[in-house]
Formats: structure tokens, C-alpha cells, sequence
């Protein structure tokens, strides 16, 4: 299994990619909660990451609302059922751990989908970001409140940014 990585330039800071056998199997911010060790980065690989660096781009200048690659995102499999269901919730919409439990058949999984979605590897593109509280309130994320408001603005539609100026 080779490992490479990337540094990616993004609006909410650098991020740092890495792939396994050429498969996206991590994506972090600089100082993210629970990131891998430097040793664990594998060799430097700029071009490895084409296809990952275009599509963030795209999504940063708001052109592009849902990732197309392939990912590999190394959890037990009730990470990956979670992480899943992160993958299904709209762009500009979020969802709270309560409904991420429902979906999965029982309400009071709403702690350990928590759980799950805080040690998602793959910020931005298995969009974490979009699970708040049950009052609709932000909570924790490994990348910072700042950065998980910043997402949510980039992506909240241009109507209802306009409602809310009146």
C-alpha cells in the first residue's frame, strides 16, 4: 500500500490530502482534531492530486455542489454507514445527528453518530460540516467552528441568503 500526500491552498486554509494506492483516503485541515502523524503522510505526490485539487476548487468558487472521487476512507463499519449518509445530504442542507441516527434505524444512536461524524477523515468532500445540533446549532468539528460556519455560508442558496438581509 503506498501513501502519498498533497498540501491543497483553500479559503478556509491549507489542507492537507492523502491518498492510499492513488484512492483520496484523507482530507485535513492544518491543526484538525485527531489528524494523522507526519509519518503517516506517505511521500510527497503533487500529482497524484489533479483531480482532487480541481474539484475543491471548483467547490470554493461555488461551482461545483457535489464531489465526483473515488474515496477510501479507512472506520468499523458503523463509521462507514455514518460517513455514507454524510455523502447523501444535499449541498446547502444539513441534517442533525438525530436524523443521521433515524435514518440508520435508531434514535438513540445520536451520540455515536457524533462520534463517528468527529473522526470522519475526508473534511469538505464527506461533508461533515453538515450535521448540526438539534436546534440547529453548530457543534464541535475537528476543523474549528470558524471553518464549519465558513462551509455552511459558502453553501447556503443565494435565496435564502437574500431572505435573511430583510
Amino acid at each position: 500500500m503506498a501513501r502519498t500526500h498533497t498540501v491543497i491552498a483553500s479559503p478556509v486554509g491549507d489542507l492537507l490530502a492523502v491518498a492510499e494506492d492513488g484512492v483520496l483516503c484523507g482530507l485535513y485541515f492544518e491543526r484538525h482534531l485527531r489528524g494523522p502523524e507526519p509519518e503517516e503522510y506517505g511521500t510527497r505526490g503533487d500529482a497524484d492530486f489533479t483531480e482532487v485539487r480541481r474539484q475543491l476548487g471548483e467547490y470554493f468558487a461555488g461551482e461545483r455542489t457535489r464531489f465526483d472521487l473515488p474515496l477510501a476512507p479507512r472506520g468499523n463499519e458503523f463509521q462507514q454507514r455514518v460517513w455514507h449518509l454524510l455523502t447523501e445530504i444535499p449541498f446547502g442542507e444539513t441534517r442533525s445527528y438525530g436524523d443521521l441516527a433515524r435514518r440508520l434505524g435508531d434514535v438513540s444512536l445520536a451520540q455515536a453518530v457524533g462520534s463517528a461524524n468527529a473522526r470522519n477523515p475526508i473534511s469538505v468532500i464527506v461533508p461533515c460540516h453538515r450535521v448540526v445540533g438539534a436546534d440547529g446549532g453548530l457543534t464541535g468539528y475537528a476543523g474549528g467552528l470558524e471553518r464549519k460556519r465558513f462551509l455552511l455560508d459558502l453553501e447556503e442558496p443565494a435565496a435564502r441568503k437574500a431572505a435573511r438581509l430583510f
